[in-house]
């Protein structure tokens, strides 16, 4: 804990991800590491959050997709509750961390004074749901599942090809009419049961089945080029090694060839932020457990033989 405490001193942000309580009853508290520090920007991410009824429960990515809503309006209708393929409330909740984390800097830059960010898996799904929550506490409309079709911008669905499946987005009136010329078929767009958003999300199924009609005479890549050309927003539905096989996806960088401790080199995810003076750079990948303890306590001021008790008494 000292030096914990030593680190808290000359360090910015502390990020725990324990259950409410742990870091108390450990001595990492935030009314403990304040003190130790005042400008502290303290950040705790909780399955439930830092009071309320439920801040004592241990928290789980799925656990929170369920409770915020995620699973009932995921999946094809009828099917029951379906997770998505990626932890979405963890990442939610961290993404609002970091940017809690950041309005607490710069409030910092103000007012000189740190102060605790807070944020669970629970409210970042909740917050994540958007304007399905919104069709609830807005409309009163409780949404059930669409499967591939958009919940209310129709035509936006997954379409059959001749050779498998694409995406397309031609909600709204004029790229709707765009699409039905592209496809040879402009009085598809006039057609009454179509005629406005209200009326092609009602009449989906019928629209789905005459835009299939159309879709499967091309295959995936001659649909997507005659879309795009006509300015429909569509695209290809890749498994994950065809992701990084995309030559935009090439050129935008997303596989960042990072060097490994020893030699070689690995293929990570890179950052989806770009800044025009200051870019981002990956420049090794994460360390072993313990690899700078030396340099890190030499700078709080131990000595090697310091350090060397440490490690004979098992603190590190």
């Amino acid at each position: 804990l000292q030096i914990v405490y030593k680190l808290i001193a000359k360090s910015d942000v502390f990020v725990q991800n324990y259950r409410f309580g742990v870091a108390q009853r450990i001595g990492l508290g935030y009314q403990t590491l304040r003190t130790h520090n005042p400008k502290l920007i303290y950040a705790s991410i909780s399955g439930f959050g830092q009071d309320g009824p439920y801040r004592d429960r241990a928290g789980f990515d799925q656990v929170a997709q369920g409770m915020g809503g995620l699973m009932w309006v995921t999946g094809l209708p009828g099917q029951g509750p379906v997770r998505a393929g990626i932890p979405v409330a963890d990442l939610s909740a961290g993404l609002f961390a970091a940017l809690g984390i950041f309005i607490a800097l710069q409030e910092r830059s103000r007012s000189g004074k740190g102060q605790w960010v807070q944020s669970s898996l629970l409210s970042a799904m909740v917050a994540m749901m958007d304007f399905q929550a919104a069709r609830w506490l807005v409309d009163g409309e409780v949404p059930g599942q669409a499967g591939n079709d958009h919940p209310t911008s129709m035509p936006t669905s997954v379409y059959p090809t001749a050779d498998g499946f694409v995406n397309i987005a031609a909600a709204g009136n004029p790229i709707f009419a765009r699409m039905a010329e592209a496809f040879g078929d402009p009085a598809l767009a006039r057609y009454a049961d179509y005629a406005n958003a209200n009326l092609r999300s009602k009449n989906r199924v019928a629209l789905n089945e005459a835009i299939a009609v159309h879709t499967r005479r091309y295959t995936s890549s001659a649909l997507i080029d005659l879309l795009a050309q006509a300015g429909v927003p569509c695209g290809p539905i890749y498994k994950l090694n065809q992701v990084f096989e995309d030559e935009q996806v090439r050129h935008l960088g997303m596989a960042v060839p990072v060097p490994i401790p020893g030699g070689g080199e690995m293929n990570l995810v890179g950052p989806a932020i770009e800044l025009s003076r200051t870019p981002a750079r990956m420049k090794r990948t994460v360390g072993e457990a313990g690899e700078h303890n030396d340099e890190i306590l030499r700078d709080l001021g131990y000595s090697d033989a310091d350090i060397a008790g440490l490690r004979s008494a098992n603190v590190i």
